[in-house]
């Protein structure tokens, strides 16, 4: 479960739009501006649609999945979940800075009326808790993906009880596909001449190199087979028709690009902001390659994706999208794009990423700009992170029958750490489900991987780790893999794009008990021992520049020999205090070929052979990026305009530097 302390409400009554925002919304409903209610083939046509007070109560709202972000905006009010802020604010720190403080004490979501150099509202957070999660994707989602892993064991061999009993879901997937319209809310106006700099984009920490559409989902197709991807890839504006694609090679986008390059040949592309939640959760979701993101939007939204004809080029457009940026990314070309403040909570550095020529922008008549803002732990990102995942988690027994259940932790970016419950009928069966894990898709960026083997929360990772090192063999059971392709965003590795991965299983009965308590006199270097949990200790040493292999010497020590695991910190106190803390703390400072030592490490039939103590060195090394802080002028400037911002005094400031790190 999301843990999310609502400090900030007053009273029952929570937020509310005030009467002119609230009018401006049904006034766009009456104008038939919500695409997804198109009714029939041909010219646009509009449904009549329940006005906002109707919807009373959160479990009805819950029920369906909004039609587009609009609609999603005006459940949030209704349910007292999002505040317009009034008072003009510069997109160029400002913004994201009241962001942070707002999500950092659990506050709402928000909608900027006035943004500083753009015509355009900018909505922010309104993914930024399990209740707007909820409220952005309702409860059909969770129904579907639950009848569809049923199907294999109901289904086969299929009988008329069988269909009969699966009839909705049927129903459901006969729905399922694109609704190719001449147009759509999108095309209502055409920007003459395009012009990206007129966007709110967002320069959301001091070092970044410029603004960034931070939630632009990214469509593409492969150039020879013709299959889709949607993906969400942060775009630096560079100018009047220029920006920097952060297009992975490793992401469907990515292989798009490449194969286009080797045809030598410009790659279309569409960039949509704002839209149907289902687009956008499509767009996240790890799915297989070549399965088509824009067909899960359509099963998640229960009906048709509407796709208006393209007046610029030859892909559709997402007809229920804000604004559509319709460009070509050219074969071969590279520019310099960041520094960026990314959500691992440090910046990524500045490197050559392809770039998107921007030919045509369309928008809707009033169009609000869908932004979000990233940074250590937790940000908007980490809720739709941990909803895929809950959603989806039915699905993972199907397509890996060994796999029990399979958690990926948002404190640590995702991609660096996972625990998975696995089976175990035969001796070492785990390393099967292991290889399997790591070779899946997105996982497949996984970059360290507990495996147990009865069941077990997987969320709660101080009772995770302590079940694996209770079972772990160090000798046999830690398996450490150097020379890897890693995710671009983690530096811990020798070069970008590089570094190694490791598992570590718990498999079986309990092997030791494990202490609780320190009693040991700490060897030199040592300025502080923390007891994270039974077993594991959290070790503040001196700096790497200063003593390079303190590691390897602590775990050779007598005073730790009772402890299986040592992770050396630059901060004890602070990396100790919490499960977040040392999640983060641990996982994204730390390469497992580089940082992992032991008291004493053989070479047993060409595998390492641990002898415990494990020690992981997590202290910040020669090269890692800046951890993300606010400037002081900006923090200054939103403590100073706060009541401003949020005159009503409901919305309570939190500390952005922290996040919610304890």
């Amino acid at each position: 479960m999301l843990g999310i302390r609502p400090r900030h409400l007053e009273g029952s009554g929570g937020w509310s739009l005030n009467p002119g925002t609230l009018s401006r919304l049904r006034g766009a409903r009456r104008r038939g501006l919500d695409a997804l209610a198109w009714g029939g083939e041909g010219p646009l046509r509009c449904r009549r649609r329940r006005p906002l007070t109707q919807f009373s109560h959160p479990a009805e709202l819950a029920t369906a999945a909004p039609r587009d972000l609009r609609d999603h905006l005006a459940r949030l009010t209704a349910a007292g979940e999002l505040v317009e802020v009034a008072a003009e604010v510069d997109p160029e720190l400002e913004l994201a800075e009241v962001h942070r403080r707002v999500i950092a004490a659990g506050g709402p979501a928000l909608l900027f009326r006035r943004v500083k150099g753009s015509s355009f509202p900018v909505a922010t957070n309104v993914f930024g808790s399990r209740k707007r999660v909820q409220l952005a994707f309702g409860r059909e989602p969770e129904r579907l993906v639950r009848a569809i892993a049923s199907l294999p064991r109901e289904l086969l061999p299929p009988t008329f009880g069988s269909l009969w009993k699966h009839r909705s879901l049927l129903a459901s997937l006969s729905k399922l596909g694109l609704s190719h319209r001449p147009s759509g809310p999108v095309t209502q106006v055409a920007q003459d001449p395009p012009r990206l700099t007129s966007l709110p984009a967002l320069k959301t920490w001091p070092r970044d190199g410029g603004r960034f559409v931070t939630l632009g989902l990214v469509h593409t197709e492969h150039p020879e087979t013709g299959v889709s991807n949607l993906g969400v890839y942060r775009i630096q504006v560079y100018g009047e028709l220029e920006a920097g694609m952060h297009m992975q090679i490793g992401k469907g986008g990515g292989f798009h690009l490449a194969a286009a390059e080797r045809l030598g040949r410009a790659l279309p592309a569409n960039v949509y902001v704002g839209g149907p939640p289902a687009l956008m959760l499509a767009a996240i979701a790890p799915l297989p390659e070549n399965t088509p993101e824009l067909l899960l939007a359509s099963l998640l939204l229960g009906r048709k994706l509407p796709m208006a004809r393209n007046p610029a080029g030859p892909l559709a457009l997402a007809g229920g999208a804000e604004l559509a940026i319709v460009g070509e990314i050219p074969a071969g070309e590279r520019r310099p794009e960041g520094p960026f403040g990314d959500h691992y909570g440090y910046y990524s550095e500045t490197h050559d990423y392809p770039v998107l020529r921007a030919k045509a922008i369309f928008h809707r008549r009033d169009a609000v700009f869908a932004a979000t803002v990233v940074g250590k732990p937790r940000q908007e990102d980490f809720f739709l992170g941990d909803y895929v995942q809950e959603l989806l988690s039915p699905l993972f027994p199907v397509v890996m029958p060994s796999v029990r259940a399979l958690w990926s932790y948002g404190e640590t970016g995702y991609h660096s750490l996972s625990a998975a419950v696995v089976e175990e009928r035969y001796k070492r069966e785990a390393m099967m489900s292991a290889f399997r894990i790591l070779g899946e898709g997105q996982l497949s960026l996984t970059k360290f991987l507990l495996l147990v083997g009865r069941p077990i929360d997987l969320h709660d990772f101080r009772a995770v780790l302590i079940h694996v090192l209770e079972r772990a063999d160090f000798r046999t059971d830690l398996f450490v893999f150097p020379n890897l392709s890693m995710d671009s965003l983690d530096y811990a590795g020798p070069r970008i794009n590089e570094g190694s991965k490791g598992v570590l299983m718990g498999i079986g009965e309990p092997r030791r008990k494990l202490p609780s308590e320190f009693r040991g006199s700490p060897p030199a270097g040592v300025k502080s021992v923390k007891v994270f949990s039974p077993g594991c200790l959290v070790v503040e040493g001196p700096k790497h520049a200063e003593d390079p292999v303190a590691a390897s010497r602590f775990a050779a020590d007598a005073a730790f020999a009772g402890w299986p695991l040592l992770v050396l910190s630059d901060d004890a106190e602070r990396h100790a205090r919490s499960p977040m803390n040392f999640l983060w703390s641990t996982f994204t400072r730390f390469d497992p070929a580089r940082d992992i030592h032991a008291a004493r490490v053989e070479l047993v039939a060409n595998q390492p052979s641990f002898t415990p103590p494990i020690a992981i060195d997590a202290r910040r090394k020669a090269g890692y990026p800046e951890e993300l802080f606010c400037d002081e002028e900006t923090a200054r400037k939103v403590e100073r305009r706060w009541k401003e911002y949020f005159p009503g005094g409901k919305v309570e400031m939190g500390d952005s530097d922290r996040a919610s790190l304890d």
